[in-house]
């Protein structure tokens, strides 16, 4: 298994924790959103109670180790490589329990280029030992609101990772998926299944509207998510998510890989 330090290692210099790409104007401009209430950064949650920015800035400094002072408004972010690992091994153990359980899960990515191989290892294995990765509404179509205006999207699966893709676009890759914060997805996948009469999952892995969609529904969620991403960190505050692992969601896929192993060998699953 790889060891902590070296996973530490791998974190920093792959910049998943530690200095990140994301900016702290970035961050700032999203927590201000949230605070506001901006469907655009909700990713489909509903939050109890009020967060201005001060209380975001006190929950994303305890969950990821961004800087909580206000007066620092530029240069890059930084993630807490130690509380990256922390929350990583509390998602392994989840996924360990679920396997344990032979739950029904469903995993779907908003950074399909990135984050698919990921979920992917994730997928195959908790298959292997008898999960049900759940595939509803495959091919069904859903209207995305983009900063181009509505656009229309098909539900997709590639080896169990659910995601959108492009409709309608020549020499499109199959496998390829588009990014989206939206919930809409996940909540035409858990409609499908409940008129399907079931399975609902059990577990949902993922980030983005994947995870806070189906937390808000009542659904189990774990995720990742960046430093500028505060909404699945809220949801985790009030109740709605289990776990989330704090990285930059947006570095090549091959980074996550040690991430996956890491996982797995955490909890005795083959990859």
């Amino acid at each position: 298994m790889l060891a902590t330090g070296e996973l530490r290692a791998h974190l920093v210099g792959a910049r998943l924790a530690g200095t990140i790409a994301t900016t702290r104007e970035q961050s700032l401009g999203r927590y201000r959103l949230f605070a506001a209430r901006d469907p655009r950064v909700l990713l489909g949650l509903d939050p109890e109670r009020e967060w201005p920015l001060s209380a975001l800035l006190r929950l994303m400094g305890q969950k990821c180790g961004v800087s909580v002072d206000p007066a620092h408004i530029s240069g890059p972010d930084v993630i807490d490589p130690d509380r990256t690992i922390a929350a990583l091994d509390r998602f392994a153990d989840r996924i360990g329990v679920a396997a344990g359980r032979a739950e029904p899960v469903l995993l779907g990515t908003g950074h399909p280029q990135a984050l698919l191989e990921f979920y992917a290892g994730l997928a195959d294995a908790l298959s292997a030992v008898g999960c049900p990765v759940l595939t509803p509404a495959y091919g069904v179509r859903v209207n995305i609101a983009t900063r181009f205006g509505v656009r229309t999207r098909a539900l997709g699966y590639v080896r169990g990772v659910a995601m959108l893709r492009e409709t309608g676009v020549r020499g499109a890759s199959g496998a390829g998926g588009v990014h989206t914060h939206s919930p809409l997805p996940v909540r035409t996948v858990l409609a499908a299944a409940a008129d399907a009469g079931g399975p609902l999952p059990g577990l949902v892995i993922g980030d983005h509207g994947w995870a806070c969609g189906a937390g808000q529904l009542g659904i189990e969620a774990i995720a990742l998510a960046d430093s500028d991403d505060p909404a699945p960190f809220v949801g985790q505050a009030e109740g709605r998510l289990s776990e989330v692992v704090p990285l930059d969601d947006a570095v090549p896929a091959a980074s996550y890989r040690p991430l996956m192993r890491y996982v797995l060998e955490r909890v005795g699953l083959s990859y």
